[in-house]
């Protein structure tokens, strides 16, 4: 299927590995111009019809360093995917966390997306057009707890500006939708430092037994890939679905049993 997005302008935040680094090869392979932005270029600057900014995007003036590298190169920004994330377990529970913790937290997770966005928006509406996809979690609505509490909080601010932002700007022709996954295959649940790891440590087991716990609580047993997260926030960035916005669309492998 042609998605429509050759020559269509993209941006991309956290770019480099997991879920960003498998949007900015399927929006490449789709003929799309990818700006790709990280603190570190790692495996981006080999891919073609793709370039590479590192950039500090929970910095203020970050993202919109990247959106402006991408008017700068490109002459417009049509497609913007605020994929930069991070997590860190709260293991001690709420009480244990202070004003810093949060505000590093939104940082990364909500104002670098609100900047990028803002930046992005700013160039689409003289044309009346653009798209944008948010990269949410299942943590944002589903079974909050004190491990991920500033994670999700974040996440779920997420949510709430896209469906503010699709409301104000679809009469003008942008779109705003989120994907929210469950456990995806990346450094973030699977990694050293990762979520599997870091539950093995508290609960005196081992990563691999915590990743099948984590998995077995999915209809398909198993995490989802980045590829196929990265697949549905491309066909969300195109116009094959011109019409959906305001939308959060869940990947989980069934994790979530109620809508």
């Amino acid at each position: 299927m042609d998605l429509g997005l050759s020559g269509k302008v993209a941006v991309v935040t956290g770019a480099s590995k997991g879920i960003g680094l498998a949007v900015v090869r399927t929006l490449a392979a789709e003929g799309a111009p990818v700006v790709a932005g990280a603190r570190s270029a790692g495996a981006l600057g080999a891919l073609d019809g793709v370039t590479a900014v590192e950039v500090d995007l929970a910095a203020p003036g970050g993202p919109e360093q990247l959106v402006a590298r991408a008017i700068e190169a490109h002459g417009r920004v049509d497609v913007l995917v605020n994929n930069v994330g991070g997590v860190k377990l709260r293991t001690e529970g709420f009480l244990s966390l202070g004003d810093a913790d949060f505000e590093a937290s939104l940082q990364l997770n909500f104002f670098s997306a609100l900047r990028a966005t803002r930046a992005a928006v700013a160039d689409m509406l003289p044309r009346g057009e653009g798209t944008i996809v948010n990269v949410a979690s299942v943590n944002a609505f589903f079974q909050p707890d004190a491990a991920t509490i500033d994670y999700g909080a974040a996440k779920a601010a997420v949510l709430n500006l896209s469906q503010s932002l699709s409301q104000e700007f679809g009469p003008r022709g942008i779109h705003v939708n989120c994907v929210s996954p469950g456990p995806v295959e990346t450094d973030l649940w699977l990694g050293e430092h990762g979520v599997a790891a870091t539950v093995a440590a508290v609960t005196g087991t081992d990563a691999e037994s915590a990743r099948a716990q984590a998995a077995a609580a999915a209809a398909t047993r198993r995490f989802t890939r980045p590829d196929e997260v990265a697949a549905l926030a491309v066909v969300l960035a195109s116009g094959r679905v011109g019409n959906m916005t305001g939308a959060n669309v869940v990947i989980d492998g069934g994790l979530v049993k109620t809508s």
